[in-house]
């Protein structure tokens, strides 16, 4: 079992930056792959970044490429999103997961076996 707990979600203004962080606990030792999400009422969840064991391999979602950057501190057990440039469209609940049985990196929700409770970004102009 893996407990994910979000933070640093919160308001900002359009051009501001945050710092997603989630703190994982239980089987943190296994070489899994973490992802982040997004969703907003009524809509499905959306591939945002996801980042293997070693921190080598990351992907992002075409709409934050060049904006966002996943990390991870595995002696914190920790994985992080720093979100720049950030624009109205970004609004939504962030959730981060895990993928506990394989350290491959995937965009899909349903490849991910443990999720956070969600943390709130809110980008006003």
């Amino acid at each position: 079992q893996v407990q994910l707990v979000e933070s640093g979600g919160g308001l900002v203004q359009t051009g501001g930056s945050l710092r997603l962080s989630c703190a994982a606990s239980g089987r943190t030792d296994s070489g899994y792959a973490m992802g982040w999400f997004r969703q907003t009422p009524g809509k499905e969840r959306v591939f945002v970044a996801a980042i293997n064991w070693s921190g080598g391999i990351t992907y992002y979602g075409d709409q934050v490429k060049g904006r966002f950057t996943i990390s991870r501190d595995n002696a914190k057990s920790t994985m992080y999103l720093q979100m720049n440039s950030l624009k109205a469209e970004d609004t939504a609940a962030y959730y981060c997961a895990a993928r506990i049985e394989t350290g491959v990196v995937s965009t899909r929700s349903a490849s991910y076996d443990y999720w956070g409770q969600g943390t709130q970004v809110t980008v006003s102009s």
